[in-house]
């Protein structure tokens, strides 16, 4: 007797990864995915700037993150289930939506030495002399995925693995606002003088948080960074003209 055929099974296609979940009674958080990808993070700050868009009363913010955005909004003049009804209303960005969107920057950097006290131990992680480490890191194009931890702060990827260095066991009291980090495949820079576990390897004289302007922010998620190198000369300089220009 000849083995029977194989049951066929009714096609099913993949889970679809947008989901709509409640964050407390006053949140909504929609997700695009379960990776930190620079199509899945484009998808997230498109629908995030749709959102914005539809200028709808009780909404009080909307923040992209790597894979998702969390929409906060008064209860008292709507409900989660109103405002997910609207939400699956709108056009959803496609799989393929351009990742690169929002403006290129060019921030200057000073690598290693006061300014990058971590950079010697990045280095012995990468096996590489410094010189290559802040080379290698200034030849990315780095996406800005989300921001967050303080006011403005970057989170930026990918770092090359060979960079990804975990952070530190024992954070720091005190970051410097301008210093730039490596945490695993992530890179930042922070905007303000706080505590800090990254490892840091360099320090802008940009400021990237300006807090007397009405758009403080410098980066906004989905914008594209890339660090150029600068010696000391060009860092006093720049820090002389930046805060001549920002006061």
């Amino acid at each position: 007797m000849p083995p029977s055929a194989p049951e066929k099974r009714p096609y099913r296609p993949a889970k679809d990864p947008f989901r709509i979940l409640p964050l407390g009674d006053s949140a909504l958080t929609i997700e695009f995915g379960n990776e930190i990808d620079p199509q899945i993070n484009a998808q997230v700050v498109a629908f995030a700037n749709t959102i914005v868009g539809q200028q709808w009363d009780g909404i009080l913010d909307v923040v992209p993150t790597f894979r998702s955005v969390t929409v906060f909004f008064d209860p008292f003049q709507m409900d989660s289930a109103e405002l997910t009804k609207k939400l699956t209303r709108l056009p959803r960005p496609g799989k393929n939506h351009s990742a690169l969107i929002g403006t290129i920057h060019e921030i200057p950097v000073l690598y290693g030495g006061e300014y990058g006290p971590d950079l010697e131990d990045v280095a012995a992680f990468a096996d590489l002399p410094p010189a290559e480490v802040a080379a290698l890191h200034a030849s990315m194009t780095y996406r800005v995925y989300m921001l967050g931890f303080s006011p403005g702060f970057p989170y930026l990827g990918l770092v090359p693995e060979q960079l990804a260095m975990p952070r530190r066991p024992t954070p720091r009291t005190k970051v410097p606002a301008g210093s730039i980090g490596i945490a695993d495949r992530q890179t930042g820079i922070y905007p303000t003088t706080t505590p800090g576990g990254w490892q840091l390897i360099g320090r802008t004289p940009l400021d990237i948080y300006r807090k007397t302007r009405s758009d403080p922010f410098l980066l906004k998620p989905g914008d594209l960074v890339r660090f150029r190198p600068i010696d000391r000369d060009d860092f006093d300089r720049l820090r002389h003209d930046n805060h001549h220009a920002v006061h």
